[in-house]
């Protein structure tokens, strides 16, 4: 059996099979301030209490602080569940996006099932959790009674090969990925991640890659945890390495599909306007003209994705042409990168630093785009209309790409300044 199988098997009490429809305990339920009140909404007519106010976390991060009355109205019907209910694990002061601040708080295990109010939950299969979105009705239900059905995934094997070179980034993997499987290519399938490539990557790259799996499809991403994510588990959780519940596929798992891609000498990716599949190698648009840059978002906000852009632009000054937005994906994240340096490296050059949040990534808060604005970002969708208006386009790359572009006010390859 695969991950996925095994970890829903353990919860169903059976071995379950591909296609089977299963009902399951849940282990964590999450959502944010943009899809809490809905779910509040539809909880209060089926229930008085949650099933275990400690499995749940309501994080805010898509419009913080609150930009409209509206938001401003969905965050007190927040803060109103949250005292009523009980809730612990509650994260309302700007603490960072979700899928950053789960995994900090200690709340991504190895073996645990996760669900969230967000598309992008998968990404904690990064620490060999299943992990997937739902949306707000179903979410409700997992809050009322602790439980919710799958139909069991069939799962593609996706191996990977090769060395990073000093211009690419995890990113540029799951870019390439999803370029070649295309946005329905895994549709309601498990994608796991395999060979030296993720076992010699680190926590932050993988939880790049499988943050992204939702954009080709997938039910979840996930990945056999290396020794780097189970020290940061561990760390995170104050458990010891024989408390965690790893669980490894076999040697002679099944999979509907096995794929190999090799990464080696591989150019910088981009996923062209207006889809994420449309994906090629930089060089078929380098010197594209762009308004906008962003280094953001619960793909591309972490240290590394700062410290790349931090041996980009510093001593540099960015494009007079351009606005250039970093925002840390949480406040520990942004703690950080203050100690460090790279802060005030990218104010001198011009940047503007934006608290932690999901703001510009969807076009609800922060470095919306007006019409025909052209922005190089490293978030995770790139749709008609995503980050503003209609008649905008949206690049995405690695946040090196973002910093090189910054500086010269068109795409450019990172190699011509590194």
């Amino acid at each position: 059996m695969n991950i996925t199988e095994k970890i829903l098997s353990s919860k169903a009490g059976h071995e379950v099979t591909p296609g089977e429809i299963i009902e399951i305990p849940v282990d964590l339920a999450m959502s944010h301030d943009g899809t809490s009140p809905p779910a509040i909404k539809t909880f209060e007519k089926v229930a008085d209490k949650v099933w275990n106010p400690d499995k749940i976390a309501i994080i805010f991060d898509h419009n913080v602080p609150a930009n409209t009355i509206g938001s401003a109205e969905f965050q007190k019907v927040c803060r109103d569940f949250i005292k009523k209910q009980g809730i612990k694990n509650h994260y309302i002061h700007g603490e960072g996006i979700c899928h950053q601040v789960v995994p900090e708080m200690g709340l991504a295990e190895p073996g645990k099932v996760i669900v969230g109010a967000d598309s992008h939950t998968c990404t904690y299969g990064a620490f060999g959790a299943f992990s997937t979105g739902m949306g707000a009705t179903d979410l409700a239900m997992v809050w009322a009674t602790g439980k919710t059905w799958f139909m069991v995934p069939q799962a593609i094997k996706m191996e990977v090969i090769g060395e990073l070179n000093p211009y690419i980034a995890p990113k540029d993997i799951i870019l390439n990925i999803i370029g070649k499987i295309g946005i329905a290519g895994a549709t309601y399938k498990t994608a796991e991640f395999c060979g030296e490539t993720i076992e010699n990557m680190g926590v932050e790259g993988r939880a790049t890659m499988c943050n992204m799996a939702i954009e080709m499809g997938a039910k979840n991403g996930i990945m056999e945890p290396n020794r780097e994510v189970i020290d940061y588990i561990c760390k995170r959780t104050s458990k010891k390495e024989n408390e965690l519940k790893i669980v490894k596929s076999d040697s002679d798992a099944v999979y509907e599909k096995e794929m190999l891609f090799d990464i080696s000498d591989m150019e910088p990716q981009i996923a062209c306007p207006n889809d994420v599949d449309n994906v090629c190698d930089i060089s078929k648009v380098e010197g594209t003209a762009i308004d906008q840059c962003l280094i953001g978002s619960c793909t591309n906000g972490r240290l590394s994705d700062l410290k790349d852009a931090y041996e980009i632009l510093k001593g540099q000054k960015i494009n007079d042409n351009v606005r250039l937005l970093i925002l840390p994906a949480s406040r520990e994240i942004y703690k950080q990168a203050m100690n460090l340096g790279y802060i005030e490296a990218f104010i001198d050059a011009g940047a503007i630093i934006c608290n932690p949040g999901c703001g510009p990534c969807l076009g609800g808060h922060m470095g919306v785009l007006s019409e025909g604005e052209v922005c190089i970002s490293t978030t995770n969708r790139n749709f008609k209309g995503r980050m503003g208006d209609p008649k905008s386009s949206v690049y995405l790359s690695n946040s090196k790409v973002v910093a090189a572009s910054a500086i010269e006010g068109v795409i450019k390859n990172p190699k011509d300044l590194m």
